[in-house]
């Protein structure tokens, strides 16, 4: 990067191809530079003349909109030797990502206006990409849904009707009916159904070591039916829903029927890893909730994108230490990072002709704004937010547990050889992450979420 004395903008990037959305919705690559001001995009077009303090060649490269991650869990408080909120951002950082949405199931909890108020204060100066909170529903604070969502820095209630990873679990109708009754914004759920869970535990617990049950434990009977029970509650009171890490094709046909109220989530996992293989490759490192499961069920998930039933890409980023992963299942613990990883496995996917560019980026971030309401992200435009994902669609590089910065220093994606990579993360309008190389000091900020 150049810097000249007299400016009209604080950054210019310069020569790139940019990602721009027409007013038909169509995606079009544009050699187009963009120029800087105060965090915010000034302007778009031929600026090569204009003065800038410091100049981004991005001769080669691909600008888009900055990315998000609307599911991570990045484990603090409580948790830290899996992840901090330092740690999971870096790698959000060092994979393109520009904002991060984050789960409650932290220990304690964040269930209370006292845990969001510590989470926010962990994250000040701490946080490499911006961010956004989830307060987790229960029991114990259901009379507190309504003002609680509607804290600075929390993007809604999130509610887990089966058992995972941590203590909030609401899973009756009558408590869901109340959480459903409390608040307005939308809430993202995790659909299983517990008592299907607890009825067939004894499927794995009799059999140690057989990981490749996993799916049918946690069945496709256990989702759907926790799926059409969320779903007739939504209907019911109106409360829009947005259904996390979905992985049958039987909730997709139900779901592509009420996307009045409903809006979905699938991961680059499910899309990309296959059972049995995975579980015979993996093993436990191939465990999550839901589980990854056969062929028949990812062909429905990219009919699903294709047809835009799916409207958002979550990584569901949950580590855990190389140590708990070698447990004997089912004492292993669920969940695999995902964070740093799931544009790159995305971009893959692009080149192989899977889906388009353009509509991963409506996945990662022009859905993200809509659904949300994230002022100034979602496209590339004078006025908006200058916060940028840099790509090299053509550089080809493999995947390695090296170069995973989470705590946990492993990828399910580990040997991958992917076509595609984040080559710069514009945050705030500064240039955060270069070439592998993290720049500067922490400037994530909390995001601004209007519904």
């Amino acid at each position: 990067m150049s810097s000249t004395s007299s400016t009209k903008f604080d950054l210019l990037i310069s020569g790139g191809e940019v990602l721009l959305r027409q007013s038909s919705g169509q995606w079009t690559l544009e050699k187009q530079d963009i120029g800087i001001k105060a965090g915010r995009i000034e302007a778009v077009g031929s600026l090569g003349g204009q003065p800038a303090a410091k100049t981004f060649q991005a001769k080669g490269l691909q600008v888009l909109p900055g990315l998000i991650d609307t599911q991570v869990h990045f484990r603090e408080p409580g948790l830290e030797h899996k992840e901090d909120l330092a740690s999971g951002t870096r790698a959000a950082l060092l994979g393109g990502i520009t904002g991060v949405f984050e789960m409650p199931n932290t220990k304690p909890p964040t269930a209370t206006a006292l845990d969001l108020a510590d989470k926010m204060g962990r994250a000040h100066n701490r946080c490499w990409t911006n961010y956004a909170f989830y307060v987790g529903a229960s029991a114990d604070n259901i009379s507190k849904l309504a003002s609680l969502e509607q804290l600075p820095g929390c993007c809604g209630i999130k509610i887990f009707m089966g058992s995972s990873t941590g203590t909030l679990l609401v899973a009756d109708d009558h408590h869901l009916r109340q959480v459903l009754q409390q608040g307005r914004r939308r809430i993202a759920v995790h659909c299983e159904d517990d008592q299907r869970l607890t009825e067939r535990a004894a499927l794995v617990k009799n059999s140690p070591g057989s990981v490749h049950l996993h799916p049918e434990w946690r069945d496709v009977e256990t989702a759907l039916r926790a799926t059409q029970r969320i779903v007739k509650l939504s209907q019911e009171t109106k409360r829009p829903l947005h259904i996390l890490h979905v992985t049958t094709g039987e909730e997709l046909a139900l779901l592509k029927n009420h996307k009045d109220l409903c809006t979905v989530e699938c991961t680059p996992q499910h899309l990309t890893l296959t059972a049995p293989e995975c579980y015979e490759k993996l093993g436990t490192f191939a465990q999550m909730n839901p589980p990854i499961r056969d062929r028949r069920h990812q062909e429905a998930l990219w009919q699903a994108v294709a047809s835009g039933v799916v409207d958002v890409l979550g990584s569901d980023h949950a580590p855990h230490t190389i140590e708990e992963k070698r447990q004997t299942y089912p004492l292993s613990p669920a969940g695999m990072p995902g964070v740093q990883t799931i544009l790159p496995v995305m971009l893959n996917h692009v080149h192989q002709g899977r889906l388009s560019l353009g509509r991963v980026v409506e996945l990662l971030a022009t859905n993200p704004a809509r659904i949300w309401g994230l002022d100034g992200y979602g496209e590339i435009r004078p006025g908006g937010l200058a916060n940028l994902t840099v790509i090299d669609q053509r550089r080809q590089v493999e995947i390695t547990n090296d170069w995973i910065a989470s705590k946990c220093k492993w990828t399910p994606f580990a040997g991958m050889k992917v076509t595609g990579w984040p080559t710069a993360t514009i945050i705030n309008g500064f240039v955060a992450m270069r070439d592998g190389e993290i720049l500067g000091s922490p400037a994530g900020q909390p995001l601004n979420l209007s519904i």
